[in-house]
């Protein structure tokens, strides 16, 4: 989803604590909600808008075993959902498969910022979890070993592939870094993958300490 040369692009990611955006190579840091509406980057128009929610609410199903009418069904067979929860489906065509996904997580400043941050056309930007982006991430990673994560709020997203083969897509439990660096090493000691020859990306903001820590393992640590 890269936006044409010259074009104005925002990408935003919103949890339950806050959000943060990125505008070109220009990053905010994590703010909280009550920087809304007294952030000048939130109140103009991009020619392309990215909302991102770090829901764990999600499941990659490949597409021919893909079917709308079960698509509730199939996604509550691995995280819990309760009635309410609305669920709903994007096509991650890159590797043949449907991202299922509910954005019910308790929090509304998502639909805040959808309806704040327009494109320049005037058109709304549909909320997409952040596991969308992070495969979309894989495209324009030029490592072999992509190592791509996200982590903010208790949970940890992680996306790793070899080369174009998607080895892992997947959200876990993590109170704290040191847990959420404990599932990376888990998945690529399964994985069999060196972090010392192999570099992560980070699509949310880590702060100078986390950044450190990664750095005792990896090859590098890089801003997504």
């Amino acid at each position: 989803m890269e936006a044409s040369a010259g074009s104005s692009r925002i990408s935003i990611q919103v949890s339950l604590s806050g959000f943060s955006f990125r505008t070109g190579s220009s990053s905010s840091g994590w703010l909280g909600a009550d920087r809304l509406f007294t952030t000048p980057e939130l109140q103009r128009r991009y020619d392309s808008v990215e909302i991102s929610l770090l829901t764990p609410k999600f499941a990659l199903i490949p597409s021919h075993f893909f079917r709308p009418e079960e698509a509730r069904q199939a996604l509550s067979e691995v995280v819990s959902l309760r009635d309410g929860d609305r669920v709903e489906a994007v096509p991650v065509p890159s590797f043949g498969a449907v991202l299922v996904f509910s954005n019910s997580i308790d929090e509304s400043l998502s639909r805040v910022i959808s309806q704040t941050v327009f494109t320049s056309s005037g058109d709304q930007a549909r909320v997409l979890p952040e596991a969308y982006y992070l495969l979309q991430g894989l495209q324009s990673c030029g490592e072999y070993n992509k190592i791509l994560a996200s982590w903010r709020d208790g949970f940890l997203h992680l996306v790793i592939a070899q080369g174009r083969s998607l080895l892992l897509c997947n959200s876990y439990p993590a109170i704290d870094f040191t847990t959420a660096e404990y599932f990376i090493f888990l998945a690529m000691k399964k994985l069999q993958l060196n972090p010392e020859v192999s570099s992560i990306f980070f699509r949310t903001p880590l702060d100078p300490g986390e950044e450190m820590s990664l750095y005792r393992y990896f090859k590098s640590v890089e801003a997504l």
